[in-house]
C-alpha cells in the first residue's frame, strides 16, 4: 500500500470539500428556491463534469494552469511557482470536476422543504438567517451529507483530470488513483490490488450512506 499516495488523496478530498461544500451549501439553495435568469444555464454548467470526457476536462484546465495562460502567469508571478502539475493546480481541478457532486445533492435537499416551513419560520418574525440556520440546514442536513460523502469518494477515484492536470509526481501530485496506475504499468498486481481493494471498499461505504441518506430526503419531501 502506498500511504503516501493515500494520505495526498485524503488531503485533497478535504481540502475540497472546505473549499466546495459551502459554496455547494449556497447554490444549491439559490437554484432551488429562487427562479432566475440562466437559472438553466447555471445547472446545465455544474453538471458538465458529468457529461464531459475527463480527458477534455483536463486538457482545458491544463491550458487555463499553463504559463501560455493570463491565469497561469498571474499564478507564477505572485506565488514563484506554477499551477500546473502541483497540489494547488489539482485542488482547484478537484473542486471543479466535483462541481455534480457537491451541488446537486445540496440542490435536491433543500427543494425538498416544503415552502410552508420556511415561511412559517418568517411569519414568527425569524430573519431569513435565522430561518436558514434554525429550520432549513437542519432539515437539509441529509443532502449535505451525501454531497460531502460524494465528494470526498469521487476525489479519491478520480483519474483522468488528475492525471492531465497533475501528472504523478511522487508526494506532491500522485493520487491513489495514480499510484494503481504506476503499479499496473511496472506489473505490481500485488501493490494494485491492495490498493484497489481500498478504494472498493471505500466506494462500497460511500454507496451505502448515500442510498441512506437520499431516503431520508425523499421521505422528507413525502411527508411535506
Amino acid at each position: 500500500m502506498d500511504w503516501t499516495a493515500f494520505r495526498l488523496s485524503a488531503a485533497l478530498g478535504f481540502w475540497t470539500l472546505v473549499l466546495l461544500l459551502p459554496f455547494a451549501v449556497w447554490l444549491g439553495r439559490l437554484i432551488a428556491h429562487r427562479r432566475f435568469a440562466g437559472r438553466g444555464f447555471v445547472e446545465a454548467a455544474v453538471a458538465l463534469p458529468l457529461v464531459l470526457p475527463p480527458t477534455v476536462l483536463g486538457f482545458y484546465l491544463l491550458s487555463a494552469f499553463g504559463t501560455g495562460s493570463p491565469l497561469g502567469r498571474a499564478w507564477e508571478a505572485t506565488f514563484g511557482q506554477g499551477l500546473a502539475f502541483s497540489f494547488n493546480g489539482l485542488l482547484a481541478a478537484s473542486v471543479l470536476v466535483n462541481l455534480p457532486f457537491a451541488v446537486q445533492p445540496v440542490q435536491n435537499a433543500f427543494a425538498a422543504i416544503p415552502p410552508r416551513v420556511r415561511e412559517a419560520g418568517a411569519v414568527s418574525g425569524m430573519a431569513p438567517w435565522r430561518v436558514f440556520l434554525r429550520i432549513e440546514l437542519p432539515l437539509a442536513w441529509p443532502g449535505i451529507a451525501t454531497a460531502a460523502v460524494l465528494t470526498f469518494a469521487h476525489t479519491l477515484g478520480e483519474f483522468g483530470v488528475v492525471l492531465m492536470v497533475g501528472g504523478s509526481i511522487p508526494g506532491e501530485t500522485q493520487t491513489v488513483a495514480i499510484a494503481i496506475y504506476d503499479r499496473v504499468q511496472a506489473f505490481d498486481e500485488a501493490g494494485a490490488a491492495v490498493m484497489s481493494a481500498v478504494l472498493l471498499g471505500i466506494s462500497v461505504l460511500a454507496l451505502g450512506l448515500t442510498n441512506t441518506l437520499s431516503r431520508r430526503v425523499g421521505r422528507q419531501g413525502r411527508d411535506g
